[in-house]
């Protein structure tokens, strides 16, 4: 049998629209049971394109974000599939491509992924047989219908739509500059970027480095929860640093929590007229993205919109 095209995704649709782009993360579960995945998913669904699922974030032991995008569809929530090189090797990494777009999954962030000492398993061992520029190269490949090794593939090829990370705020402006055109010439259809503090290079960025190109940039909106949080992640993730002036207000606030839902409210406004979307990250309390959206101005999907065409 002659297996039919299908459908493009809302999220392809939307990108393809040059609408204004809303993605949000969730986090697979540690375990057997999605149910909590699925919920904070399904609030979301009626407020962005797309949900991404992380690959082991921070190299943490999760579930597969194959099996968890698959099972986010079947709850007719679209997914962006993030497929790391960390753990997995050439053949691992087409098998879970192949089977992804097989399972109906679409979008795929390729990335290369956290190092093993940062997360729970600190004696296993890496792969990294690939980096995220070549695993945009794969996916060119597979979509074309060939392998790695650029064999047919003779049951069919794929349909998947790739995207890439990006970090505007990079110290090298002239490293960040070719690591951006190199996974644009690999194909990357969509960029995510990490989290944003400093909007004027993420202007910049806008401005200097991706004024050529028509592909979405969206900007990284992080949830500050309070300023130990804040103070935390200054301490632990490279390359971003929150300001004093906002880890003072966060400080100062009555309701830190809900301090921190207006200054992410108030960077998606920022975002909106800088770049082409958001990709909101709300650690644990993914259930709040819809109204930080709310208070930004950002409306929620007609039903028309929030309708999956796969």
């Amino acid at each position: 049998m002659t297996q039919q095209p299908l459908a493009r995704s809302r999220f392809r649709l939307a990108v393809e629209a040059r609408e204004f782009l809303v993605t949000a993360e969730v986090m697979p579960p540690k375990g057997s049971d999605a149910s909590h995945t699925v919920e904070m998913a399904r609030q979301l669904k009626d407020w962005v394109h797309a949900v991404n699922v992380t690959d082991g974030s921070r190299a943490v032991l999760r579930m597969s974000p194959v099996a968890t995008s698959a099972i986010l569809l079947q709850h007719g929530i679209e997914p962006i599939c993030q497929i790391a090189c960390r753990d997995r090797n050439a053949i691992g990494i087409q098998g879970d491509l192949m089977g992804a777009h097989a399972l109906g999954i679409r979008n795929i962030l390729a990335l290369t992924g956290d190092p093993i000492k940062a997360g729970d398993h600190p004696k296993a061992k890496s792969v990294f047989e690939l980096e995220s520029v070549r695993l945009l190269k794969l996916i060119k490949k597979l979509n074309s219908g060939t392998d790695f090794n650029d064999n047919p593939l003779t049951d069919s090829p794929t349909d998947l739509f790739p995207g890439a990370a990006v970090d505007p705020q990079l110290k090298s402006w002239s490293g960040l500059k070719s690591r951006f055109e190199r996974k644009l010439e690999a194909g990357a259809e969509f960029f995510q970027s990490q989290m944003i503090c400093d909007f004027d290079r993420l202007d910049k960025f806008m401005n200097e480095i991706a004024s050529g190109t028509d592909k979405p940039i969206l900007a990284g909106i992080f949830l500050l929860k309070s300023a130990k949080n804040a103070a935390f992640i200054n301490r632990c993730v490279p390359g971003v640093h929150i300001s004093d002036e906002t880890i003072a207000r966060l400080a100062e606030a009555k309701h830190p929590l809900r301090e921190g839902m207006k200054i992410a409210a108030e960077q998606v406004q920022h975002a909106r007229s800088i770049c082409h979307g958001v990709h909101m990250m709300a650690v644990r309390r993914e259930d709040l993205i819809p109204e930080i959206l709310d208070m930004a101005g950002v409306s929620a999907l007609t039903p028309q919109e929030a309708k999956i065409a796969v």
